[in-house]
């Protein structure tokens, strides 16, 4: 990319101006008005002094609003660093401690997002003592998404954008001109935002977002608008296989509504569980697919059939990995990583997932958990994943995560209660006694990251437990 106004403009070169491209009820714009909106705020942000090399962060909730401003930032030659709509002042606070924004760009009314997806906010640019211009190419500013730790900073040129785009246009079955993608996955990050949005604005596929994030809500906009795809997380497809749907029209609350033009599902951000993948084709007969990549990457492996679980796919175009010691690398030209904040996790030309993984022959990525959730006990290692997937057998429980500071501790919930006893007992006849957690508690429902995964930090899920 020789300039970021290319960037923009190649994103709307096939001109795909018959279908509309963000759909929310009866409300839709197409790429010529998306791209006359994004024309529009980089004129207004230009008048702001936001220029080539300014340093920006974004807070915009989902919505036609944000993606106007993003481009339109792009536009205007900014790197836009992207915070989650729900990120609280102090946590953007102690992030923007680190990157320097010059300017804050945010939604004038975020207290709407609490009423579900709303297609339009107003936008407030306030201006940021102490910011700093920026010192590299990168466009795109993102945090990771670990559910340990302290988010690392990420950098996209408008290249690695771009060049993703291109990777899950050629993916086998993605959807293309004329589908309609229902899109549940959050847009502050990768998957969504590349995979969603701006895949669907190169590709002439239609995104439809759900007024509300129920399982009433989504399915009602999926026939509403006979959407043909869904992609989403784990837990969205957890709450669609799992409890009564409706009580309108159908003959029973739990029987799936009919959804004609639904042909795919894909779940990305988190590896799904079997049993979630299962109920769902058996509710909807449709397999779930999955995405897999990292926020440093983008997409690494895809099988949007679900024709090739319990893999997560095959590598995607010109992605070259390899496995070393049982753990994925991917090749990367550049450490993506900012501010020193990448550790160990690039080193010659190779980024490290630190996700325990095998390649078949037929070239489809098996994951097996990450590598850092293998800990020692008594001088024994236990490999935490293990634990969880017993414990997620149980019948009274969908959610479970593994944590080891001084002891194994694991946090669990399911409908009704599980008994902690009851699951003591069920670990103790399936796992040796140096792997059973020694601490198991309760909640009703397990605390999740912004875009949805699991949190795993000890500190987090002991508050969680205690009310």
């Amino acid at each position: 990319m020789d300039s970021d106004l290319e960037f923009v403009e190649g994103l709307f070169d096939g001109r795909h101006d018959d279908p509309p491209y963000l759909v929310h009820r009866d409300e839709s714009v197409s790429r010529a008005e998306v791209r006359g909106a994004a024309a529009r705020e980089a004129r207004l942000f230009a008048g702001q002094g936001i220029g080539p090399g300014s340093t920006v962060g974004l807070q915009i909730p989902p919505s036609f609003t944000q993606i106007e401003v993003l481009l339109g930032l792009w536009r205007a030659g900014a790197q836009v660093m992207l915070f989650d709509h729900r990120l609280k002042p102090a946590e953007v606070d102690r992030l923007s401690a680190t990157c320097l924004p010059q300017f804050m760009v945010r939604a004038g009314s975020p207290r709407q997002a609490a009423l579900g997806f709303q297609p339009r906010y107003g936008v407030i640019t306030e201006p940021r003592p102490g910011g700093a211009p920026a010192h590299t190419a990168h466009r795109l500013v993102q945090f990771s998404s670990g559910s340990t730790g302290v988010p690392k900073v990420i950098g996209r040129t408008a290249r690695s954008l771009a060049d993703e785009i291109e990777r899950f246009r050629g993916v086998d079955g993605m959807p293309g001109t004329g589908d309609r993608v229902l899109l549940l996955s959050s847009t502050a990050h990768s998957f969504g935002l590349i995979g969603g949005l701006l895949h669907a604005l190169a590709a002439g596929v239609t995104v439809v977002f759900t007024p509300r994030m129920s399982a009433r809500g989504i399915l009602s906009t999926a026939r509403e608008h006979r959407v043909s795809a869904i992609f989403g997380v784990p837990a969205h497809f957890d709450l669609l296989s799992s409890g009564p749907l409706s009580s309108g029209p159908l003959s029973s609350a739990t029987e799936a509504p009919e959804l004609p033009g639904l042909r795919l599902a894909v779940s990305g951000g988190e590896l799904m569980p079997a049993e979630v993948a299962h109920r769902f084709a058996e509710r909807f007969g449709i397999p779930v697919g999955e995405a897999y990549g990292t926020t440093e990457t983008g997409i690494i492996a895809m099988d949007v059939t679900g024709d090739l679980r319990p893999s997560v796919g095959r590598a995607a175009p010109g992605m070259v990995l390899r496995v070393r010691d049982g753990v994925l690398d991917v090749a990367v030209d550049a450490s993506p990583y900012l501010f020193g904040s990448g550790g160990d996790g690039y080193r010659d030309g190779w980024l490290h997932t630190h996700d325990r993984a095998a390649v078949g022959d037929d070239g489809a990525v098996h994951l097996y958990g990450r590598s850092d959730s293998l800990v020692i006990v008594g001088g024994l290692k236990v490999d935490l994943a293990e634990v969880e997937q017993v414990l997620r057998a149980h019948p009274a429980v969908d959610q479970v995560v593994l944590v080891h500071t001084t002891v194994i501790e694991a946090y669990v919930a399911g409908p009704g209660g599980p008994d902690q006893g009851d699951l003591l007992r069920w670990c103790r006849e399936r796992l040796a006694d140096y792997k059973l957690p020694r601490v198991i508690r309760v909640l009703e429902s397990l605390p999740r990251t912004a875009n949805g995964k699991l949190v795993r930090q000890p500190a987090l899920l002991r508050a969680a437990a205690a009310g």
